[in-house]
């Protein structure tokens, strides 16, 4: 797929993150599954309102993409995330088969809270343990995702570190 429809799916990620506010401690993560040119999911990180701690952006998007393909199984999708996938979303994609995961800011772009305390290289063990057939590419509209979130070094209120 080309950077121009990588951009445009991402850009839906973004707005789907944003559609309830844009509050850097409601982690406003968006996710788009893409299968053959059609949007199958569009959802956001739910984890508070639905009291679930696996209701992850997408996590949301892999049940309903299942759900509308009729199968649990996403071969040939792409899966969107503003955010690098956290490892239950990583091994999720794993398991649902999608082909291709494209997220726009990383672990780096954004403040500890948003990622497990100790540095899990998730992406590297995805990469190197399960599928060949799995691509996954970071940076897409990088500095656009990244503003939805507390940057590495800002100051955080204490009542707003989820995982900390």
């Amino acid at each position: 797929m080309g950077a121009h429809l990588d951009e445009k799916w991402m850009r839906l990620a973004i707005q789907t993150a944003t559609q309830d506010g844009s509050d850097p401690a409601k982690s406003p993560i968006g996710c788009v599954i893409i299968l053959d040119g059609k949007v199958f999911a569009a959802e956001r990180n739910q984890t508070e309102p639905l009291n679930d701690a696996t209701a992850h952006a997408e996590m949301m998007a892999i049940r309903k993409a299942g759900a509308a393909h009729g199968d649990m199984e996403l071969r040939g999708a792409t899966l969107y995330s503003t955010l690098q996938p956290c490892g239950m979303c990583t091994m999720a994609s794993v398991w649902s088969k999608v082909g291709r995961v494209v997220y726009g800011a990383e672990r780096e772009d954004v403040h500890r809270m948003y990622f497990e305390a100790h540095h899990v290289d998730t992406l590297g063990f995805v990469r190197s343990a399960y599928r060949d057939d799995l691509e996954i590419e970071g940076g897409c509209l990088r500095s656009e995702c990244a503003r939805l979130y507390y940057g590495p070094n800002d100051e955080v209120p204490a009542d707003d570190q989820g995982n900390l």
